[in-house]
């Protein structure tokens, strides 16, 4: 497979973005490879400035649910930017995206909207800490809610991979007040909120982690988060950026019937442009300015092109049998791909359309098991399926999405693939 013209594209940009990339996990060093460098995408399928052309299974880390390039999507994208691409003055757009996100969310009474998932948690916490007047974060080990500062502690997705639980340029003032816990471990969190339950603002949580791989919540987890934070009076935050409307019309909070107090939602929301949210409780969103003390605000929040994409990819996600199709057709594949892995030292957990191949003879139910498994391993089967035409995603901390484009073929393509990786 020639892929000079992305060598050539990376030299160039190492001379001009740090690492050349804007996200570090890009860069591929956890899977001893250089950037693909994407001229085109459309439906399931990348083309490279190359001309290869690979079926991905990443989607933009989850957001093309739809698959890339919906001309739906784009439609109401063009139209949108036929007016004007940001107004930094309300548009129409903003109040019909708030209400068919808070129709969509069990746990959404009130939405505000901001330009990306980091910025979204970064409020949420403010807002929480604000409406709790209390000091404390609790947060999972492995789960990973963006690059802000004071979250930045046991952090999956890209932080994983570079060998350290936090990051160089966070003072250790700023994660004093943030606890992290075994993800799963119930015992744990009771313990916490025995010793600081009266302190604690928030218990912030990825439902159903994914960003050390999939990673499913033991039962009754999720339960007895609700319980325990509602005896102490601390908030439950739902981060949905990447299982909010994926899993089901309500994300992750339909699908295990547990409502939590304010929720982050992104990816999927902006129809691949920059958008995010967070919302919840009417009383607690009160709190936010311009009606109460907390302070929030951004020039391109709740920007027109992008809620309008928004809009056009949750009417077309509102088609009835969507999810329940998607998640079928996502149980055969990894179901299929279960039966070639037994005895072959892979594990392959998964939740509706998401899923992540661990290299481990063991179950993998938490961050400190996701960090035991066979990294080299992960590695070569990258390389192995980049050869061969599928982009998955390169880390072993991270999660590989199936959208409405798969098509039949693609996925046996795959399995097929799988197969032979192990012959």
């Amino acid at each position: 497979m020639n892929r000079e013209q992305s060598k050539l594209a990376y030299k160039e940009a190492l001379q001009f973005i740090p690492g050349g990339v804007n996200s570090p996990v890009r860069a591929l060093k956890g899977v001893g490879e250089q950037p693909l460098f994407v001229g085109k995408a459309e439906g399931a399928e990348l083309t490279d400035v190359d001309g290869n052309r690979f079926t991905d299974f990443c989607l933009s880390w989850g957001v093309f649910i739809l698959g890339h390039n919906h001309p739906q999507v784009n439609k109401a994208a063009m139209e949108a930017i036929s007016n004007g691409t940001s107004y930094g003055i309300p548009s129409l757009q903003e109040t019909e995206l708030a209400r068919r996100v808070c129709e969509s969310l069990p746990g959404m009474e009130r939405v505000r909207f901001v330009s990306s998932g980091t910025e979204a948690v970064m409020s949420a916490v403010r807002l929480a800490r604000g409406f709790t007047n209390r000091p404390v974060i609790v947060k999972f080990d492995g789960c990973y809610h963006g690059h802000v500062d004071h979250l930045l502690v046991a952090a999956g997705s890209g932080a994983a991979t570079l060998g350290s639980a936090s990051s160089a340029g966070v003072p250790g003032e700023f994660v004093s007040h943030t606890v992290s816990l075994p993800f799963n471990d119930r015992e744990a969190l009771q313990t916490v909120f025995r010793e600081k339950g009266d302190r604690i603002a928030a218990v912030i949580v990825e439902p159903v982690p994914a960003n050390m791989g999939v990673i499913n919540p033991a039962d009754g987890f999720l339960h007895q988060l609700r319980e325990l934070t509602g005896q102490s009076g601390a908030l439950l935050i739902f981060d949905e950026v990447i299982t909010g409307f994926r899993l089901s019309p309500g994300g992750a909070q339909e699908t295990f019937g547990v409502i939590p107090d304010l929720t982050t939602v992104g990816k999927i929301l902006g129809g691949g442009f920059p958008a995010a949210a967070f919302g919840g409780r009417a009383d607690i969103m009160s709190r936010l300015a311009p009606d109460g003390p907390v302070y929030q605000a951004g020039t391109l929040s709740g920007n027109p092109v992008a809620m309008s994409a928004g809009i056009a990819t949750l009417q077309l996600l509102s088609e009835e049998g969507f999810h329940a199709n998607l998640n079928r057709k996502a149980s055969r594949f990894i179901r299929r791909l279960e039966s070639i892995a037994a005895g072959k030292g892979v594990r392959i957990n998964s939740q509706g359309s998401m899923f992540t191949l661990f290299f481990s003879d063991s179950e993998v139910n938490s961050f400190e098991d996701a960090k035991q498994t066979d990294h080299a391993a992960f590695g070569r089967f990258f390389r192995y399926m980049l050869q061969n035409g599928f982009y998955i995603s390169p880390s072993p901390f991270e999660a590989c999405f199936i959208s409405a484009a798969h098509s039949d073929g693609e996925l046996c393509r795959f399995i097929e693939a799988f197969d032979k990786f192990f012959c």
